[in-house]
Parts: C-alpha cells; structure tokens; sequence
C-alpha cells in the first residue's frame, strides 16, 4: 500500500514538471517521449550515472596530449576528468548537483610535475635564514649576525649557508648571467632566448630567465643586455690572417678613386722610408677609376730609389715598378710562367703588372718579413676581427699563386705556437696549409690531432684552380666579353691537383680549392666526385673556396655531391659592374653569386671575407647577402638570390662551423659549446638590415671573457 501512494506520488510530480516544462519552453515537440528521454539522460535519474561534481568551462585548456591538444570545458567526477571537449559536449554530464568553474577566459595547463626536488628538505629551509638574493658582502654578513641573535645552535645555521652557496656542493655558481635580450642562437632546437649562464668558458643553461638564474650564485657576475641583441661569435671562413695584418701597417691603396690620387698616395709613402728599401702595399682596385691597369711608368719618377710592390685587392695581380723588375730580372725576353702571365704593353715590354704565378718572380726578390714583424701582425689583425665580432677565423695563411710554400709553415711555427704557448691568443684559428705539403700536416694531426688547444686547430690543405675575375684570370667555358682571345688561366695542372687531392683525402685531410669561374667550378666539382668514387664515401667535407661564377646546373652539384660552398659576399659590391663588363649582362646575372640557388640546392654555405681583399665585416656582409645592392644601384643584382637573414646569419656562424668540422665547439649558442658571442648595437634582429648604417659591434665574448672593447 505504501509502495503503490510512492509510485504515485513520483509520478504525479514527474507530470507535474515535464507540464511547466513544456510550458516555459514553448517547443513544437508533439511527443512527450521525447522529454521523457531528455530528462533522463539530463539528470542521469534512470541511467545509474551520477552527475558531475565540477564543470569547468569558459576557457582554453591546454591539455598535453596530442590526441585532443586543446578544449574548452571539461566535466570531472570523484577527482578524475569523465569527459573534455568543447561545452556543447561535456555540459550532458553535469546535472542539478554540478558545481560550474567559470574560466572567464583564462588558460588552464595540467598540474606541473617537478621531476627533482628535495621536498622536506626545503620544507625545513622555509623555517630558516634565507640569505638566497643577498649581492653584497656586507649584506651577507648582516645577515647572518641578525640570525645569530636567535639561534642558540650554529649548526642548522652554517649548514645552510654553505648548501646555499654552493660551498660544499662540489657544483660551482656560473661565471656569467647574461641576461634581458634577445639572443639568437643558431641552434634550430631552440632559435632565440633571453639569457644564458656561463662557466668555464662554456654556455651551461641557455632559456628564459626563470630556467636559467638557478645555476648563479654569489660569485657570478651578470651582463645586463639592455634589451640588445647577441649571436654567435661570428666565424670569418676565409681570411688571410697575417698578411692582413702586415698589410694594415703597410701602404693602404683600398678605396683610391683616381689615378692622380694612387700616385699621391705611393708619393707621400716614401717620403718616411729608408733609400733602398722596399715600398711594400696594396689593395687598389681599377674598376674604381674606369678600369684602366696601372704601370710601372705611373710611379717610376717618384720611386727611383726603391722598389715597388703593390698588389691588388684580389691578390692574383700586383705592380711593380721598374727598380723592383730590375732586382727580379724580368725583361722583354722572359717567358711566362705556367699558370701565370706577365703584362706587355704593344713593343713587348713589361708593364710592371704581374699575373698570378708571375708574381713569384718578383715576391721572391722581397726580403723576408721578421718574426717580429709577424708576430705584431697577429696582434693587429686579432684585435681588428675582435672589433667586427670575429670571434674564429679559417686562415688560409700567406699563401697564393706565386708565394712559397715556407710561409704557412713559418707562420705555423713561430708565430701561431708561440702565440698559443705564451697565452697571446685572442681568437680561435682553423689553419689550412698549401696542397703540396699534405703529408707535413699529416704527421702532425697523426702526432697531436687536430686540435692543438682551444685556440688553435689543424684544418686541412688548399690549392688553387684558377686566378680572378679582377685580374681577367678566372678559368671560364667561353672568353672575357673585354678580351675575347682570353678565358682565364688554370693555374695548377689537373692531373697534379688531383692526384695531390685522392692522397690528401686517403688520410682524412680536408680539402679546399680555389675556384672562381664557371669553368674552375665545373673541373673541381667533377675532380672531387672522381675522388669520392676512388677513395669512397664518408663525412670529408669538401670545399670549394669563391664558387663566384657557375654553369648552368652546377649549383645543384653542390647539394647533390655535399661540396660546401665557402663564399665572400662582399665581393659583389666590387664586382657588380665589373662583372656586367667582363663577361656580359647575361652571363653576369644567370651564373654570379647564385647564394640562394646554392641554399636550394641543400649545399652547406658558409661566409667569409677573404680579407684583405675585402674588409672583415660579418654585419656588412649579411646585409649585403640579404640586399644585394652594389654601390650605386637602386635595386638588387639579381632579386632571387636574395637571402633571408636567419640564413645568412648562420652562414657566418653554425655553417661556418659546419664547414671546418669545428661545429661540436662553436657556432651557436648551445649548452656545451664555447661561450664565443656579439652584443650588438641592435634590438631586434631586423635592425641588421633596416638601418640605413650598418649596424656595430657593442662587444665581443670569447669563452665568456669580454674581449672588445
């Protein structure tokens, strides 16, 4: 009986509510199975399904798990989540005992793990004296006094500040925050970050500020970025290092615009010399006064008693005047040198100009430089590149067509050891030494290894295929558009080159070639694939230094074979117009400096200057591989080879590094590596290019010791 008036009681107050239901709602549903469903499943009456205890809605959730990386809302029972979605979805699981979290718009994540703490042990800390934060030694011990005065016991108390200073931890304090700037790394796992923490000369923790403050401590000092910008240590991928420091202290003809002035110039230069010695100089460039060649006879009145000799900005031609010829014995009857020419004019005499190899004939008369003299060079030429940033360089040494073969190795032994042994570094150096002495350099890294110390490391060998566009000396398929007899001179035989080059790479050594014209590219490209076929595949890396000019088809090669393409782009600032001049419009804009097209191709390309043909500068050179505007132009020489600048920033750093195997060390900003970086005079990146100046060189860190200014 009591049942039965339950029953009916239920079903009284069911009708009572589906009737104001309908009512209230006012919908056109003509069956009441529906609502009675829509309850059902609404309140979870009849389901055996409780309701939610917690809707959370109103928000964006992040999830952490890759099957459903973000939802809005999310239903949870018993402490655990019974469904998450959109609110469309998870609102059927609340019910009339659901209590709603509005977000109001704010993120949830998942509640974080710490993978590593000590939890009551910190716990205990909380209650004790805090110095963590305190910067001076006075605040230090005033910290301590104020806890002595309540504390009866010293042990809690050294304890503590001994784990907190890293004291007995046998982990030392960082010795360098840098931090509040944007820093770029070059390191594709982690492109920018704000701060990095420095000890020993290596990069320890690089992130945000909050990641990486932990590992200071009370000896680490902090550089404050102010919001600037840092990169790398930039990697200069081939610089003639002490002959562009001998030739800063020698007479600069660079940027000379006429040739009254390249006269002046050499007249007001002998005026401080000693009768009979050498006037030794170079850098001129005749596009800059309408192309004509200098002579001997531009400068004979002024230099009677001294020789001559200034090469050009190139390095594969100089002037001599007639007193330095005399000394060298060059008259109308010498023949030309294999792989080099001497000038004539129409009778047959000599100009004073010397083609590649011919320079020899003259460079060996010059008196040899002193260690001294060299040693200062090396100074000079450090403190210049630690100006512009350059923080390794790949040096190629004194070493061109016509030079000895001594040089490198002289350089190798009394200046760059003696450097090294005294601690006088102040750069990283990769040396590469002439092709002919391969088996020298390898007896050394079979003896020591490649890496001598943290300065210096043994890169590999370099020769030579061909001279320059400068001096009409580049190796091309068809003539000079201004000498239509000439294609260019090959100045190292084939067959020698490349038997030197199958045993070089035999034993592991890297090798380099000079090749700017689209012939040059072409044999060497076509000479290492021959070699890889007869010495078999592995990581050898090798280079081809300029790769200035190439055929159609041969910048794919680059990728395909994995030949690095070691490039100067300031060279097209020289060469724009002369190029356009030397070999034609067409030929200039279709095969010149084909960056982007190397990229494409997944060839590795790495920047350099080729100093003291062109100036060190990595900022300039960035910006010219991005803008490609010669002087005087108003658009870029050929638009699609423009650059992006991420790209063209690690051309001058992890590619650079990449390309003389020094990438485990250097070129990028990653935890492990040196702690090689610029601070820049810049706050964002797009400040590289947009600023109608370039931009400078704030300061220069070599292992983490400020090294410029």
């Amino acid at each position: 009986m009591n049942t039965r008036v339950l029953v009916s009681t239920s079903l009284v107050l069911l009708l009572s509510l589906l009737l104001s239901l309908h009512l209230h709602n006012n919908h056109n549903e003509s069956s009441w199975s529906n609502r009675l469903w829509w309850l059902s499943s609404k309140s979870s009456f009849s389901s055996g399904i409780a309701d939610a205890d917690l809707l959370v809605t109103n928000g964006t959730i992040y999830t952490s798990d890759s099957s459903l990386t973000f939802a809005n809302s999310m239903v949870i029972r018993d402490g655990r989540i019974i469904r998450i979605g959109n609110y469309s979805f998870v609102r059927e699981m609340s019910g009339y005992g659901t209590k709603e979290l509005n977000l109001e718009g704010k993120v949830v994540v998942p509640g974080f793990i710490d993978s590593h703490v000590h939890l009551l042990f910190g716990g205990l800390q909380m209650a004790r004296v805090e110095v963590r934060g305190v910067k001076t030694k006075k605040d230090f011990i005033e910290k301590v006094k104020e806890a002595v005065k309540n504390e009866s016991s010293w042990s809690n108390r050294l304890w503590w500040l001994s784990s907190k200073s890293s004291f007995s931890s046998g982990i030392a304090d960082a010795d360098l925050l840098v931090t509040n700037g944007t820093i770029y790394t070059s390191d594709s796992s982690l492109t920018f970050a704000n701060s990095m923490v420095i000890r020993d000369g290596r990069i320890i923790r690089i992130g945000n500020y909050s990641f990486v403050r932990e590992m200071s401590g009370y000896g680490t000092k902090e550089l404050n970025l102010e919001g600037k910008v840092v990169v790398p240590g930039f990697i200069d991928s081939h610089v003639h290092l002490l002959f562009g420091g001998l030739q800063m202290a020698r007479v600069e003809v660079r940027g000379v615009k006429t040739k009254k002035d390249f006269i002046e110039k050499v007249k007001e230069a002998v005026k401080n010399l000693k009768e009979g010695s050498w006037l030794l100089g170079g850098g001129w460039n005749n596009d800059l006064w309408g192309g004509e060649l200098p002579s001997a006879s531009w400068i004979d009145d002024i230099t009677p008693h001294h020789p001559v000799w200034l090469s050009r900005m190139d390095g594969h031609m100089g002037l001599a005047n007639s007193l330095a010829l005399k000394l060298a014995g060059v008259t109308s009857n010498m023949q030309d040198p294999v792989g080099g020419t001497i000038s004539r004019n129409a009778n047959g005499e000599p100009t004073g100009l010397m083609i590649d190899s011919a320079m020899k004939v003259v460079l060996s008369c010059i008196p040899e430089v002193s260690v001294e003299e060299r040693r200062q060079a090396l100074e000079r030429a450090s403190r210049y590149a630690l100006m512009r940033g350059v923080t390794t360089v790949v040096d190629f040494g004194r070493y061109f067509p016509g030079a000895s073969l001594e040089h490198s190795w002289e350089d190798f032994e009394d200046v760059y050891k003696w450097a090294d042994l005294s601690g006088r570094m102040m750069i990283r150096v990769c040396l590469f030494f002439p092709m002919p002495t391969w088996s020298r350099l390898l007896d050394i890294i079979e003896t020591t290894g490649r890496r001598l110390s943290q300065w210096i490391f043994l890169g590999g060998v370099k020769a030579f295929s061909d001279g320059s566009l400068g001096s009409n000396s580049a190796l091309f398929h068809e003539p000079y558009a201004d000498e239509p007899w000439n294609i260019g001179l090959q100045v190292t035989d084939m067959e020698s080159l490349s038997n030197m080059t199958v045993q070089s790479d035999k034993y592991g050594l890297q090798v380099a070639i000079h090749a700017i014209g689209d012939k040059a590219n072409d044999l060497i490209l076509d000479m290492y694939k021959s070699v890889v076929s007869t010495n078999g595949k592995r990581d050898r890396r090798f280079r081809i230094e300029h790769a200035q000019h190439l055929s159609h088809g041969s910048a794919a090669k680059f990728g395909e074979q994995g030949i690095i393409a070691s490039v100067q782009p300031d060279h097209l600032l020289d060469d724009a117009d002369s190029a356009i001049r030397k070999i034609g419009v067409e030929r200039a804009q279709k095969g010149s400096y084909l960056f982007q097209t190397l990229l494409t191709s997944n060839a590795l390309v790495a920047f350099g200057s080729d100093w003291p043909v062109a100036e060190i500068n990595p900022l300039n050179s960035i910006k010219t591989a991005v803008k490609r505007r010669p002087p005087g132009w108003d658009k870029p020489w050929n638009l699609g080879e423009c650059m992006k600048l991420t790209d063209a920033l690690n051309a001058h750093t992890i590619s650079a590094a990449e390309a003389c195997f020094l990438d485990e060390e250097i070129g990028s900003l990653s935890s492990g590596k040196m702690a090689d970086f610029v601070v820049l005079n810049a706050h964002t990146l797009d400040d590289l290019i947009t600023q109608e100046e370039t931009s400078s060189v704030a300061a220069t860190y070599v292992g983490g010791v400020k090294a410029y200014p």
